[in-house]
């Protein structure tokens, strides 16, 4: 067990936990990132990335990772792999954190940076046709089925704006829910019914996920939760749509949080209630989930943490001076 001190804690990886990194360690803050069980974040898992900026190609979400936290550690962050397990915010600044390796964290500001992760049906062959056909995001996916048949499966707001988001891309989308009415607003529901692009299932729970000849997603094998009748639907693209769920249990009763656990933020910036504590990312957002956004917030968190360090040291010298 060994103790760690630095001017800025960042826990979580991803686009916001590295960019939040290479702002601070070129403010010469010293940051120490704490990677988490899935360094890199969802974008590990993701293959192919069309909308990041700066790239006139095709790049790979991993390589994209992978040369983040390069630059972060070119200029000057500590990477750990170590799992926070607990922390203590009840005393302000210092912060302590402990990791799972059972190391002591001491921190000046503390950035949150510890995503969320789509929910998934479980359902066989879900997982294994990830990125051959099945995913969780449209906008970042939607573009590799122009003019392909698409479902989304979800009835609450998510799945209907992903299906409403498909349609630029697709003339044939399916949106599949297991009950006969659907969750998301009316204002939502109206334009959905009135999209001659879009066909609704109803009453269709989803049993697996089919790949074809190419081991790609060819069918869903499809059950009527009411009559229990098995069909098929062919398919080029399936998106679930059931929800995020953020990685926030960590900070339960200690930072506000909305109804569905995500950081509760001072709007417009990443700052939490506790001064000196911020939060980036997919952690508290459950709007665009992008990784420009996600980085962007890193940065935002980054700025206003040296900011926060900067003031405290003003103040102590001022209060030196008055002595």
């Amino acid at each position: 067990m060994a103790t760690h001190t630095t001017k800025m804690l960042i826990i979580g990886s991803g686009p916001a936990g590295y960019s939040a990194a290479i702002y601070a360690a070129r403010a010469m803050l010293e940051p120490i990132v704490v990677q988490g069980l899935q360094p890199g974040g969802q974008l590990t898992i993701t293959t192919d990335v069309e909308n990041y900026p700066g790239f006139r190609d095709v790049v790979q979400g991993p390589w994209l990772m992978e040369e983040m936290r390069a630059q972060a550690e070119h200029v000057g962050t500590r990477m750990i792999w170590d799992t926070i397990v607990s922390v203590d915010l009840d005393h302000g600044s210092p912060f302590r954190a402990i990791g799972d390796s059972g190391d002591e964290y001491i921190a000046d500001c503390l950035v949150i940076c510890t995503g969320a992760q789509a929910k998934w049906l479980g359902a066989p062959g879900e997982m294994e046709l990830g990125g051959k056909g099945v995913s969780a995001c449209a906008t970042c996916d939607g573009f590799f089925y122009r003019g392909k048949r698409v479902a989304v499966i979800g009835g609450g707001n998510t799945a209907v704006e992903e299906a409403l988001y498909l349609t630029n891309h697709s003339d044939n989308v399916t949106l599949i829910h297991r009950r006969d009415s659907l969750r998301a607003e009316k204002i939502l529901q109206e334009r959905l019914f009135a999209n001659p692009k879009i066909t609704v299932l109803w009453n269709k729970g989803v049993d697996s996920f089919e790949a074809g000849d190419n081991g790609m997603l060819h069918h869903l094998a499809l059950t009527d939760t009411v009559t229990g009748e098995a069909s098929t639907l062919e398919v080029d693209g399936a998106f679930v749509a059931i929800g995020h769920a953020p990685a926030t249990s960590l900070f339960v009763g200690k930072l506000p949080m909305d109804e569905s656990g995500y950081l509760l933020t001072e709007p417009g910036t990443p700052k939490t209630v506790i001064p000196g504590v911020f939060a980036a990312g997919d952690v508290t957002d459950h709007v665009y989930r992008q990784a420009v956004t996600a980085a962007g917030m890193g940065c935002m968190a980054a700025l206003d943490g040296e900011r926060f360090l900067a003031a405290r040291a003003h103040a102590v010298q001022e209060a030196v001076a008055a002595e």
